[in-house]
């Protein structure tokens, strides 16, 4: 059986800046070290950005079960041989320091991504297309976030990160972000939604328990329930979205919360004081609306696939991360439940491998 991990990592290096181009140098981010380590605490770097720390992390070999050459692509062919250990065809990768905004400077903010969109690309140009990759848009500037939509899709990019929250400073179904919802449905890259924020948060990495969820889980379920609400899948007939590495289990409530705001509004002659616009639901609001889900496999995934259906859930590993959404043995687990009768066998193959090569166009 072919397999798509379709949310997988890598750790930003010292090269990923190597494309920052000249007149940007001034913005390029440097590695810096605390001036006085606690020896009771785990060794620590930071990516120093604007005057500002953002953490580098240093990961163990052991917990993370990869290496630093394959979790910061600095030899391809060992995640490739890495992956064929794990049985995976295709693995799509995600940033990892960009899944929370690191600046609210547009011109910094445009130069880090271009040059990590660059980087990746000829990292990811190296894997005979077994490594795929999403495209980090520059969004505070949105002439610059179309282009590097297009120069990323013409160099193997399958699919472009939004965040959530706010993203230059306002949600996903404001108007602003149309053109970059028009140029996503023109190039055939979807939108994925992945956990994370848009909103730069420079207090010490210690207090990031304290928003977690709102910072991570919440923002991307949040983005994909406006999105449907403001009705941005009917305008743009044909875009994909994902909601990547928040789990399945919020979708019952997602559909169970729309439908109620349905149900209030019926008969009203104008929109409330809320702002809440009417909205039309079919009977699967994810199948309609074309939005994709990655799940746990050990979610309730029988009950999940009666709301979200089999045709638009996925699974990846979140490899390269050691945290709770990290499941490097996704497959034996997902196919282990079915072998139990637990969920249905067609929904092992369309998991695994069709629904992310629809989604992502692979």
């Amino acid at each position: 059986m072919h397999i798509i991990d379709a949310d997988t990592h890598i750790d930003e290096t010292d090269a990923t800046w190597e494309f920052i181009r000249e007149s940007d140098l001034p913005y390029k981010p440097t590695t810096t070290y605390p001036a006085n380590p606690d020896p009771k605490l785990p060794p620590a770097r930071y990516w120093m950005i604007d005057g500002k720390r953002q953490v580098r992390f240093i990961r163990s070999d052991v917990d993370s079960g990869t290496t630093v050459e394959t979790r910061e692509l600095l030899d391809v062919k060992a995640r490739l041989k890495h992956m064929d250990e794990l049985g995976t065809d295709i693995q799509v990768i995600y940033p990892t320091l960009f899944l929370m905004e690191a600046t609210d400077k547009s011109e910094l903010n445009t130069a880090m991504r271009h040059s990590y969109n660059r980087w990746l690309g000829d990292r990811c140009s190296q894997s005979g297309g077994r490594l795929r990759w999403v495209c980090m848009p520059p969004l505070q500037n949105m002439a610059e976030a179309l282009s590097e939509m297009r120069w990323s899709k013409e160099h193997g990019s399958c699919g472009v990160l939004k965040k959530g929250d706010r993203e230059a400073g306002k949600y996903p179904a404001d108007p602003y972000f149309e053109p970059f919802y028009a140029e996503a449905e023109k190039l055939d890259m979807p939108v994925c939604i992945h956990t994370g924020s848009g909103v730069p948060d420079f207090s010490p990495a210690r207090e990031f328990s304290h928003g977690q969820f709102m910072r991570t889980k919440g923002a991307a379920i949040n983005g994909v329930l406006g999105l449907i609400l403001h009705n941005i899948p009917g305008k743009f007939p044909k875009l994909r979205i994902g909601c990547i590495e928040a789990g399945s289990m919020w979708a019952p409530f997602v559909a169970y919360d729309l439908r109620r705001q349905q149900m209030k509004q019926k008969g009203r002659t104008a929109i409330g004081v809320l702002g809440i616009p009417q909205v039309e639901l079919a009977a699967n609001v994810f199948k309609a609306n074309r939005v994709y889900v990655t799940c746990q496999v050990d979610e309730d995934l029988p009950y999940i696939i009666n709301c979200v259906g089999e045709d638009n859930l996925m699974v990846g590993s979140d490899y390269t991360h050691r945290d709770p959404s990290m499941e490097l043995e996704f497959r034996k687990i997902l196919q282990d439940r079915a072998d139990k009768g637990e969920i249905p066998q067609s929904a092992v193959q369309k998991i695994l491998y069709d629904n992310p090569k629809t989604f992502y166009a692979l």
